[in-house]
This record gives structure tokens, sequence and C-alpha cells, in this order.
């Protein structure tokens, strides 16, 4: 299990998000920046125990209305080699010494155990205690197998969220559809869905689809 670490991050992870969110496609807040809170999210495991993963909840209040972001961040003690493009920047951490802090739906380790979750073959944990399940994520498969991711192939983003394409086996491909945006809408006819939880603004608890699995 991983171990969340009572220490500093300099800069933070909302500085960080402050400065790439405005870059996404998907990005609904004021030209000038957002105005970041944190609303919730989770955290996976890595089996290796190298690659921190959590799943990330903030409110951006910049624009007319609130906006909840849904925003996967891998960190990990080195760069991730070819992910550049994927970085949103590198913090110090107390503890860990300096982290790279990449968008996760670039990360292989990340979109592995994501796929895993939605199939019900991993375990969403608590976001800031340590050895902790949440079980407020679920995961709905109705998928023909289970598969194992091969190669994360594609990741794209548009105005509706990012669409990660994998190859597993068996099975062949399938698109993981990540919301970016959240509301409280139903997931649709698809091979599966995660849904979760967050809290708006006024710190009434949300919940609707995080992603979505086709086939």
């Amino acid at each position: 299990m991983a171990v969340i670490h009572d220490t500093t991050l300099t800069p933070g992870k909302l500085d960080l998000l402050a400065a790439w969110l405005p870059s996404r496609p998907w990005y609904a807040g004021a030209p000038d920046g957002p105005e970041l809170g944190r609303a919730g999210g989770f955290r996976l495991d890595d089996p290796d125990g190298e690659v921190g993963m959590e799943f990330m909840v903030v409110v951006d209040t910049s624009g007319g209305s609130p906006v909840a972001y849904h925003v996967p961040l891998s960190y990990r003690g080195a760069p991730l080699d070819g992910a550049d493009d994927a970085l949103v920047g590198t913090t110090e951490h107390g503890v860990l010494g300096r982290r790279w802090v990449y968008d996760g739906t670039r990360d292989p380790v990340l979109v592995g155990q994501f796929l895993a979750l939605l199939q019900g073959r991993a375990e969403a944990q608590h976001q800031t205690e340590s050895d902790t399940p949440a079980p407020s994520v679920t995961s709905h498969f109705t998928g023909a197998e289970i598969s194992d991711m091969v190669a994360l192939t594609a990741a794209e983003d548009a105005r509706h969220g990012t669409d990660i394409t994998v190859e597993t086996a068996p099975g062949g491909p399938l698109t993981i559809g990540v919301t970016r945006v959240l509301r409280e809408t139903q997931p649709g006819e698809v091979a599966g869905h995660l849904t979760a939880g967050w809290r708006s603004r006024d710190g009434v608890e949300r919940r609707g689809p995080f992603a979505v699995l086709r086939a």
C-alpha cells in the first residue's frame, strides 16, 4: 500500500495545476487563470510501489459558474521517458525529494491500474490516509471479458474530456473516456464506468461518472 506522508510540497499541487489547466482544451475558467480549491478524489496503488497515483478533483471559481475538474496525476522520482508533453511540473517533496508530476492519462502505470479499477480488479484508496480503501468509489463492468493492458497507444484531449486508447490481452483495443468536467449525469450504454463523489463550492456532496470504458 502507498504511504501518504504528512509533509510539504513546493510548489504545491494547486499552484502546479493553476499554471497547467489553462492549456487544456476542456478548461472552462477565466482566461487569466483558475482560482482553485480542493474538492475530493482518491488514489490507486502501484503494485511495484514506484509511482504515486492520485485522481484529484479541484473546483475552479474564476468563471461565471464554478467548475469541477477531474485531474489524474502521477508522481515519479525520475522523468518518464518520452512524456515531456505530459509533464505538469516538478515539486520538492519534504520526504521523497524531487517529484515529477505528470498528466496521468499519459502515464502507462496509472492507465493500467485505472483499467483494472474499471474492471473491478483494483481497489480505490483514500486520498489522504494510508492503507485505507475508498468504498464510495464504485466501478461497474459489463464487458465481455477481463483483460490486462498491454500498451497505452494514444491519449487525446478534446473539449469533452480525454480519450485513452489501450491495447489489451485478451480482447484487443479499448477506450477509456476520462471525464474532465464533472457533472451529475448518467454514463449511458458503455462496457464499464467509474462513479465517485466530490464537493461543490458550497460543500454539497455531488456524484457522477469519472470515466467510462468503451469496447
